[in-house]
């Protein structure tokens, strides 16, 4: 068994934290953070683990079946070193200031030290309240659990920026939640997910004190931030050196852009990308009301909260990174002595990282090397309409145009490839121009000097032939209730070979079936959790 892993204290010695120790739900002024000890579950027992993240954290598959680590990953003990608390930070929740929000379930362990003497926050999800748990229970369910646990590595194979998830923990304990907050509470299976993230900081953590007028507070945190984080801005001025601030305002803002060209290139849809859930480290943070996209939707969420007003459907992702982006930029205004300068320059940078990113990204799951004089940009906004005309899965489609690149003629028929990604049954005027755009795309994608069997090759390694779908992954949910944790372990395998051939999971990479389409949990949730 590999000795227990050390664990370092760097947020809490740096910043100052709350007086009191206690879970009473209270505004915590002037801290950065509140003392916690996690609350003890009937049973802990542990369903399923992430094996690469425990590889990478130096716990082999023996310290993962200790008893003893059942018991820290579910809140019943802890490991030397630890120092638990829970981090305050506020935020904006669709579109208004919701003033001070902090980890309402979540705590924080510690910091583990990883092989190459880097740390990693370990950060338990619905280990029990805390002093920012306002009126809940700080409890998770079990569904809400498992997503998580599953797409936080569903991301990180498909080389999406993300925290991490080491392990889901069944608690034995029933936790009563109204799914769709339309009086229907019940009782439901308690879970823990353990979340890993070299930081939790979001915007939401710089939003607050400048929110109350503590400029030391929001000084020091920034400094912070950049001393662990962003080295490469540190300088003599500290967080008094406007220019390096400005730039590294610039670095987050360009992360953020390029997060979200990821997500629109995979079809993600985050949900719920209030400020307080987007990661200064650019990371995908917080797997609530997520989504995959079946069907290629801009106006699609999967947030049933948000139905009405669509702020975070897919198609908008995009604009909410610039609107969040704006508002971290002003909670910084303090440390910029008013200058909304580089506020706008951060604006100007995400919209050209955005464009740059997207473009690229789009590019290459269509082989091509983009150039604008070659009406490449035609080209993939043509794509975009068609999908839009009729239901076509957007996975099945991008996956499907590979083979197509090494026929020895463009397609003279839609190919049953493509046929296989409509959801019903479009018109022949759809069809028709379905096919005049593949030619067109043929023709492009071909002109290149690469071997059409190379560019073809590339494409397969950018266009997934598995992603999480909702409707999966709550097959993985029913199973687990029913305490059968098999299709959880299978998920894991094919989630870290989300760009393979692999016939082993050909039933999950299929078309939506009809009646998940409005199934709850595959087409609708919500942040009850």
């Amino acid at each position: 068994m590999t000795p227990l892993p050390t664990f370092h204290r760097r947020f809490l010695d740096a910043l100052p934290g709350d007086p009191r120790d206690d879970t009473g739900p209270r505004q915590v002024p002037g801290a950065a953070w509140s003392r916690v000890t996690p609350t003890p579950v009937a049973a802990p027992r542990l369903l399923a683990w992430s094996r690469p993240l425990a590889r990478e954290l130096g716990l082999d598959d023996e310290r993962m079946r200790d008893p003893e680590t059942a018991r820290v990953l579910g809140g019943n003990a802890l490991w030397p070193g630890m120092a638990p608390y829970a981090a305050n930070y506020g935020g904006h929740q669709f579109g208004h200031w919701a003033g001070q929000l902090g980890d309402g379930r979540a705590i924080v362990l510690g910091e583990l030290e990883r092989a190459d003497g880097s740390t990693v926050e370990l950060q338990l999800k619905g280990a029990g309240p805390t002093a920012y748990s306002r009126r809940g229970d700080g409890r998770a369910v079990l569904r809400s659990s498992l997503r998580e646990f599953l797409c936080s590595e569903a991301m990180h194979w498909l080389d999406v920026p993300t925290t991490r998830a080491l392990s889901l923990v069944a608690t034995g304990d029933q936790v009563v939640r109204d799914m769709f907050y339309d009086g229907n509470a019940r009782p439901e299976p308690g879970a823990i997910t353990c979340r890993v993230a070299p930081s939790f900081l979001r915007f939401g953590s710089y939003q607050l004190p400048t929110s109350r007028g503590e400029t030391t507070l929001l000084r020091q945190l920034v400094e912070f931030t950049l001393r662990d984080h962003y080295p490469q801005f540190v300088t003599t001025g500290g967080a008094g050196d406007r220019d390096a601030l400005a730039a590294w305002l610039l670095e987050v803002t360009d992360r953020t852009a390029r997060l979200i060209a990821q997500w629109q290139a995979v079809g993600f849809v985050h949900g719920v990308m209030n400020t307080d859930n987007l990661s200064i480290l650019g990371l995908t943070i917080d797997y609530g009301p997520y989504g995959w996209i079946d069907d290629f939707d801009l106006g699609w969420t999967p947030n049933t909260t948000d139905a009405q007003q669509l702020r975070y459907a897919f198609g908008n992702q995009p604009t909410i990174g610039l609107w969040n982006v704006l508002r971290l930029g002003e909670a910084l205004l303090p440390l910029f002595d008013g200058d909304e300068k580089p506020i706008e320059a951060a604006a100007d940078r995400y919209r050209e990282s955005y464009a740059a990113a997207a473009t690229q990204r789009f590019a290459q799951k269509l082989g091509l090397t983009f150039d604008g004089a070659q009406g490449d940009g035609a080209l993939i906004q043509d794509c975009f309409d068609w999908l839009g005309g009729a239901e076509t899965d957007m996975t099945i489609f991008f996956r499907a145009l590979a083979p197509l690149l090494t026929a020895d003629e463009a397609p003279t028929r839609l190919p049953p490839t493509i046929e296989a990604a409509f959801y019903g049954d479009p018109s022949a005027a759809h069809r028709e121009a379905g096919l005049a755009w593949l030619r067109r795309w043929w023709q492009r994608a071909r002109a290149g000097d690469a071997e059409p069997a190379a560019v073809a090759a590339a494409m397969l390694r950018v266009n997934p032939r598995f992603v999480l779908r909702n409707w999966v992954a709550q097959t993985a949910i029913d199973a687990c209730e029913k305490g059968d944790v098999a299709p959880l372990e299978r998920l894991l395998r094919a989630l870290e070979r989300p760009f393979d051939d692999d016939p082993d999971v050909t039933d999950l990479v299929g078309r939506r079936p009809e009646w998940a389409r409005h199934k709850p949990g595959c087409s609708a949730l919500s942040c009850s959790s």
